[in-house]
């Protein structure tokens, strides 16, 4: 017959397997590539990574700012991120991808990147000395081939006034 727990043992117990759960779980990144720098997104910020559908321009905005595109009958306004960043606009292709930032952020924007380079294990990175690139910027890393990587803070970025401010 099975032993009886009480409710505090139960709950005790279910405590100190979410927290080992919560200890065990490595969260993956998303890795972009934007001109020839890789860029990493934490997945829990980012919503989904599509293929570029057709932008309508805006007229009086920013040279960086590409747009609106109608993703399943929802506005979301495009930003050229490279462009943003001042590196150069994305030659859209095949292999370009919007980047949609969470719905968490209740911003309904997309970042355009060159590609989509799949999911990067944090543990297999190596953190670097952060440069100057501006609020955005998580964190820097190598990883084990010695490419470098930059981790994008979306939550950052869509409280920035220069991100915010498209009008040109």
């Amino acid at each position: 017959m099975a032993e009886k727990l009480s409710l505090r043992d139960y709950q005790r117990d279910l405590a100190e397997r979410l927290r080992a759960a919560e200890a065990t779980r490595v969260s993956s990144l998303l890795a972009v590539q934007i001109g020839d720098e890789g860029w990493l997104v934490d997945l829990t910020d980012a919503g989904e990574v599509i293929p570029v559908p057709a932008l309508t321009t805006v007229p009086l905005t920013k040279p960086w700012f590409k747009g609106m595109a109608n993703i399943r009958g929802n506005l979301f306004s495009v930003v050229d991120f490279p462009a943003f960043l001042g590196r150069g606009a994305v030659n859209v292709s095949e292999q370009s991808r919007l980047l949609l930032i969470g719905e968490r952020f209740r911003t309904a924007a997309a970042l355009l990147v060159d590609r989509s380079l799949g999911l990067r294990n944090p543990t297999q990175l190596k953190p670097v000395e952060r440069g100057a690139e501006g609020a955005w910027l998580k964190a820097q890393y190598t990883d084990e081939e010695g490419r470098s990587w930059k981790e994008l803070d979306l939550a950052q970025l869509v409280q920035q006034q220069e991100f915010l401010s498209v009008g040109a």
